[in-house]
Protein backbone atom coordinates (compact mmCIF):
# COMPACT_ATOMS: atom_id res chain seq x y z
CA UNK A 1 0.00 0.00 0.00
CA UNK A 2 1.43 3.35 -1.04
CA UNK A 3 1.08 6.03 1.64
CA UNK A 4 1.18 9.82 1.49
CA UNK A 5 4.70 9.59 2.94
CA UNK A 6 5.83 7.22 0.18
CA UNK A 7 4.30 9.46 -2.47
CA UNK A 8 5.92 12.59 -1.04
CA UNK A 9 9.43 11.14 -0.85
CA UNK A 10 9.08 9.67 -4.34
CA UNK A 11 8.04 13.04 -5.76
CA UNK A 12 10.90 14.83 -4.01
CA UNK A 13 13.41 12.25 -5.23
CA UNK A 14 12.30 13.14 -8.75
CA UNK A 15 12.98 16.78 -7.89
CA UNK A 16 16.37 15.72 -6.46
CA UNK A 17 15.88 17.54 -3.21
CA UNK A 18 15.34 16.79 0.45
CA UNK A 19 12.05 17.17 2.32
CA UNK A 20 11.31 19.73 5.00
CA UNK A 21 9.49 18.17 7.95
CA UNK A 22 8.13 20.80 10.31
CA UNK A 23 7.25 20.06 13.91
CA UNK A 24 4.62 21.94 15.87
CA UNK A 25 2.86 21.26 19.15
CA UNK A 26 -0.87 20.62 18.78
CA UNK A 27 -2.86 23.17 20.76
CA UNK A 28 -0.08 25.75 21.17
CA UNK A 29 -1.11 28.36 22.16
CA UNK A 30 -4.69 27.10 21.73
CA UNK A 31 -6.67 24.85 19.41
CA UNK A 32 -7.86 27.47 16.91
CA UNK A 33 -4.53 29.24 16.46
CA UNK A 34 -2.68 25.97 16.33
CA UNK A 35 -4.96 24.71 13.57
CA UNK A 36 -4.39 27.95 11.64
CA UNK A 37 -0.62 27.49 11.92
CA UNK A 38 -0.91 23.88 10.76
CA UNK A 39 -2.95 24.92 7.72
CA UNK A 40 -0.32 27.55 6.83
CA UNK A 41 2.68 25.20 6.94
CA UNK A 42 2.41 23.58 3.48
CA UNK A 43 2.08 26.96 1.79
CA UNK A 44 5.12 28.19 3.69
CA UNK A 45 7.22 25.30 2.37
CA UNK A 46 6.64 22.31 4.65
CA UNK A 47 6.56 18.96 2.84
CA UNK A 48 5.50 16.87 5.86
CA UNK A 49 4.07 17.92 9.23
CA UNK A 50 5.07 16.38 12.53
CA UNK A 51 2.38 17.16 15.08
CA UNK A 52 3.25 16.89 18.75
CA UNK A 53 0.88 15.38 21.30
CA UNK A 54 1.11 17.56 24.43
CA UNK A 55 2.23 15.52 27.42
CA UNK A 56 3.08 16.55 30.96
CA UNK A 57 6.22 14.41 31.34
CA UNK A 58 8.26 14.37 28.09
CA UNK A 59 11.69 12.73 27.99
CA UNK A 60 13.42 14.05 24.86
CA UNK A 61 11.97 17.55 24.58
CA UNK A 62 14.06 20.59 25.40
CA UNK A 63 12.71 23.61 27.32
CA UNK A 64 11.22 25.29 24.23
CA UNK A 65 9.02 22.33 23.28
CA UNK A 66 8.28 21.50 26.91
CA UNK A 67 6.93 25.04 27.34
CA UNK A 68 4.79 24.61 24.22
CA UNK A 69 3.35 21.40 25.62
CA UNK A 70 2.46 23.12 28.86
CA UNK A 71 0.79 26.00 27.00
CA UNK A 72 -1.23 23.47 25.00
CA UNK A 73 -2.28 21.50 28.07
CA UNK A 74 -3.23 24.71 29.85
CA UNK A 75 -5.44 25.66 26.90
CA UNK A 76 -7.27 22.33 27.20
CA UNK A 77 -5.63 20.37 24.38
CA UNK A 78 -6.16 16.61 24.53
CA UNK A 79 -5.34 13.67 22.29
CA UNK A 80 -8.92 13.68 21.04
CA UNK A 81 -8.69 17.38 20.17
CA UNK A 82 -5.39 16.70 18.43
CA UNK A 83 -7.08 14.13 16.20
CA UNK A 84 -9.88 16.65 15.63
CA UNK A 85 -7.23 19.12 14.45
CA UNK A 86 -5.95 16.67 11.86
CA UNK A 87 -9.50 15.92 10.73
CA UNK A 88 -10.10 19.66 10.26
CA UNK A 89 -6.77 20.03 8.42
CA UNK A 90 -7.73 17.22 6.05
CA UNK A 91 -10.84 19.12 4.93
CA UNK A 92 -8.55 21.39 2.88
CA UNK A 93 -5.40 19.27 2.45
CA UNK A 94 -5.48 15.61 1.51
CA UNK A 95 -1.85 15.44 0.33
CA UNK A 96 0.51 16.62 3.06
CA UNK A 97 1.63 13.73 5.28
CA UNK A 98 0.97 14.16 9.00
CA UNK A 99 3.09 12.33 11.57
CA UNK A 100 1.80 12.22 15.13
CA UNK A 101 4.72 12.47 17.55
CA UNK A 102 4.63 11.93 21.29
CA UNK A 103 4.64 9.46 24.15
CA UNK A 104 2.71 6.29 24.72
CA UNK A 105 0.83 7.24 27.89
CA UNK A 106 -1.94 9.35 26.25
CA UNK A 107 -2.49 6.63 23.62
CA UNK A 108 -2.60 3.91 26.28
CA UNK A 109 -5.19 5.88 28.25
CA UNK A 110 -7.20 6.53 25.07
CA UNK A 111 -7.12 2.80 24.26
CA UNK A 112 -4.90 1.49 21.45
CA UNK A 113 -7.67 0.00 19.30
CA UNK A 114 -9.91 3.06 19.56
CA UNK A 115 -6.98 5.38 19.00
CA UNK A 116 -5.87 3.65 15.81
CA UNK A 117 -9.40 3.64 14.40
CA UNK A 118 -9.79 7.35 15.14
CA UNK A 119 -6.26 8.25 13.98
CA UNK A 120 -6.74 6.50 10.64
CA UNK A 121 -10.14 8.12 10.16
CA UNK A 122 -8.71 11.55 11.02
CA UNK A 123 -5.98 11.26 8.38
CA UNK A 124 -2.87 10.42 10.40
CA UNK A 125 -0.16 8.88 8.19
CA UNK A 126 2.42 7.83 10.76
CA UNK A 127 3.26 7.59 14.44
CA UNK A 128 6.53 8.49 16.12
CA UNK A 129 6.26 7.33 19.73
CA UNK A 130 9.63 7.91 21.35
CA UNK A 131 9.23 5.77 24.46
CA UNK A 132 8.21 2.51 22.76
CA UNK A 133 11.33 0.47 21.87
CA UNK A 134 11.25 -2.28 19.21
CA UNK A 135 10.88 -4.87 21.96
CA UNK A 136 7.34 -3.54 22.48
CA UNK A 137 6.21 -3.73 18.85
CA UNK A 138 3.12 -5.75 19.70
CA UNK A 139 1.93 -2.90 21.92
CA UNK A 140 1.33 -0.38 19.12
CA UNK A 141 3.61 -0.71 16.10
CA UNK A 142 2.17 -3.93 14.67
CA UNK A 143 -1.47 -2.88 15.25
CA UNK A 144 -0.67 0.46 13.57
CA UNK A 145 0.77 -1.21 10.49
CA UNK A 146 -2.29 -3.45 10.32
CA UNK A 147 -4.55 -0.41 9.89
CA UNK A 148 -2.21 1.24 7.36
CA UNK A 149 -0.38 3.73 9.57
CA UNK A 150 3.41 3.99 9.22
CA UNK A 151 5.58 3.68 12.31
CA UNK A 152 8.65 5.91 12.42
CA UNK A 153 11.62 5.01 14.57
CA UNK A 154 14.55 6.96 15.96
CA UNK A 155 18.22 6.11 15.48
CA UNK A 156 20.83 8.05 17.45
CA UNK A 157 24.61 8.43 17.63
CA UNK A 158 24.56 5.63 20.22
CA UNK A 159 22.72 3.18 17.91
CA UNK A 160 25.54 0.75 17.13
CA UNK A 161 25.85 -1.85 14.38
CA UNK A 162 24.37 -4.53 16.61
CA UNK A 163 21.28 -2.47 17.48
CA UNK A 164 20.60 -0.90 14.08
CA UNK A 165 18.95 -3.98 12.45
CA UNK A 166 16.51 -4.18 15.37
CA UNK A 167 15.63 -0.50 14.96
CA UNK A 168 15.15 -0.87 11.21
CA UNK A 169 13.20 -4.13 11.32
CA UNK A 170 9.71 -2.73 11.80
CA UNK A 171 10.27 0.86 10.69
CA UNK A 172 8.23 2.23 7.80
CA UNK A 173 7.80 5.59 6.10
CA UNK A 174 11.25 6.91 6.98
CA UNK A 175 13.89 6.63 9.68
CA UNK A 176 14.47 9.63 11.95
CA UNK A 177 18.15 10.12 12.79
CA UNK A 178 18.68 12.19 15.94
CA UNK A 179 21.77 14.27 15.25
CA UNK A 180 23.05 14.33 18.83
CA UNK A 181 22.71 12.81 22.26
CA UNK A 182 20.60 15.06 24.43
CA UNK A 183 17.37 17.00 24.08
CA UNK A 184 15.75 19.07 21.33
CA UNK A 185 16.85 22.64 20.76
CA UNK A 186 20.60 22.18 21.19
CA UNK A 187 22.88 23.24 18.30
CA UNK A 188 24.48 20.64 16.03
CA UNK A 189 28.22 20.65 16.72
CA UNK A 190 29.59 18.09 14.27
CA UNK A 191 27.95 17.85 10.85
CA UNK A 192 30.66 15.52 9.54
CA UNK A 193 29.79 12.86 12.13
CA UNK A 194 26.10 13.22 11.28
CA UNK A 195 26.78 12.80 7.56
CA UNK A 196 28.94 9.72 8.21
CA UNK A 197 26.22 8.20 10.41
CA UNK A 198 23.59 8.77 7.71
CA UNK A 199 25.90 7.28 5.09
CA UNK A 200 26.34 4.19 7.25
CA UNK A 201 22.61 3.76 7.86
CA UNK A 202 21.93 4.03 4.12
CA UNK A 203 24.03 0.90 3.62
CA UNK A 204 21.45 -1.03 5.67
CA UNK A 205 18.11 0.33 4.43
CA UNK A 206 16.34 1.85 1.46
CA UNK A 207 14.13 3.94 3.74
CA UNK A 208 14.48 7.72 3.48
CA UNK A 209 16.61 9.14 6.30
CA UNK A 210 15.45 12.32 8.05
CA UNK A 211 17.83 14.24 10.31
CA UNK A 212 16.49 16.24 13.24
CA UNK A 213 17.50 18.06 16.45
CA UNK A 214 19.45 21.33 16.30
CA UNK A 215 18.55 22.59 12.79
CA UNK A 216 17.66 26.26 12.90
CA UNK A 217 19.10 28.10 9.89
CA UNK A 218 18.85 28.05 6.10
CA UNK A 219 22.54 27.18 5.83
CA UNK A 220 22.23 24.24 8.24
CA UNK A 221 19.24 23.00 6.27
CA UNK A 222 21.16 23.29 3.00
CA UNK A 223 24.20 21.40 4.32
CA UNK A 224 22.18 18.54 5.83
CA UNK A 225 20.04 18.31 2.69
CA UNK A 226 23.23 17.40 0.81
CA UNK A 227 23.33 13.97 2.48
CA UNK A 228 19.92 13.37 4.11
CA UNK A 229 16.54 12.74 2.50
CA UNK A 230 14.78 15.12 4.89
CA UNK A 231 15.42 17.57 7.68
CA UNK A 232 13.18 17.91 10.72
CA UNK A 233 12.83 21.32 12.36
CA UNK A 234 10.93 21.81 15.59
CA UNK A 235 12.38 24.12 18.21
CA UNK A 236 12.96 26.98 15.73
CA UNK A 237 9.27 26.92 14.77
CA UNK A 238 7.97 26.51 18.30
CA UNK A 239 10.33 29.28 19.44
CA UNK A 240 8.87 31.58 16.78
CA UNK A 241 5.39 30.91 18.17
CA UNK A 242 6.56 31.63 21.72
CA UNK A 243 8.32 34.83 20.65
CA UNK A 244 5.23 35.98 18.77
CA UNK A 245 3.07 35.40 21.84
CA UNK A 246 5.49 37.45 23.92
CA UNK A 247 5.54 40.29 21.39
CA UNK A 248 1.92 40.43 20.32
CA UNK A 249 -0.04 38.33 22.75
CA UNK A 250 -2.17 35.72 21.05
CA UNK A 251 -2.70 37.60 17.79
CA UNK A 252 -3.28 34.80 15.27
CA UNK A 253 -2.00 36.61 12.20
CA UNK A 254 1.21 37.62 13.96
CA UNK A 255 1.82 34.02 15.04
CA UNK A 256 1.22 32.67 11.52
CA UNK A 257 3.47 35.32 9.94
CA UNK A 258 6.25 34.52 12.41
CA UNK A 259 6.08 30.82 11.58
CA UNK A 260 5.97 31.52 7.84
CA UNK A 261 9.22 33.51 8.02
CA UNK A 262 11.05 30.62 9.71
CA UNK A 263 9.61 27.90 7.47
CA UNK A 264 10.24 29.91 4.29
CA UNK A 265 13.89 30.33 5.23
CA UNK A 266 14.38 26.63 6.00
CA UNK A 267 12.49 25.66 2.87
CA UNK A 268 14.97 27.66 0.80
CA UNK A 269 17.74 25.46 2.19
CA UNK A 270 16.19 22.11 1.25
CA UNK A 271 15.10 23.33 -2.18
CA UNK A 272 18.67 23.39 -3.45
CA UNK A 273 18.70 20.51 -5.93
CA UNK A 274 21.30 17.81 -5.35
CA UNK A 275 23.33 16.21 -8.12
Amino acid sequence: MKTRIDATFHALSQEKRAALITYMMAGDPDYDKSLSVMKALPGAGADLIELGIPFSDPMADGPVIQAAGLRALKSGQTLKKTLDMVRAFRQDDDNTPVILMGYYNPIYVYGVDNFLIDAKAAGIDALLIVDLPPEMDEELRLPAINVGINFIRLATPTTDAKRLPTVLKNTSGFLYYVSMTGITGQPIKDLYSVSEAVKNIKQHTTLPIAVGFGIKTTEQARKIAEFADAIVVGSAIVDAIAASIEQAGSDKDHIIDSVRVVVNALSTGVRVKQG
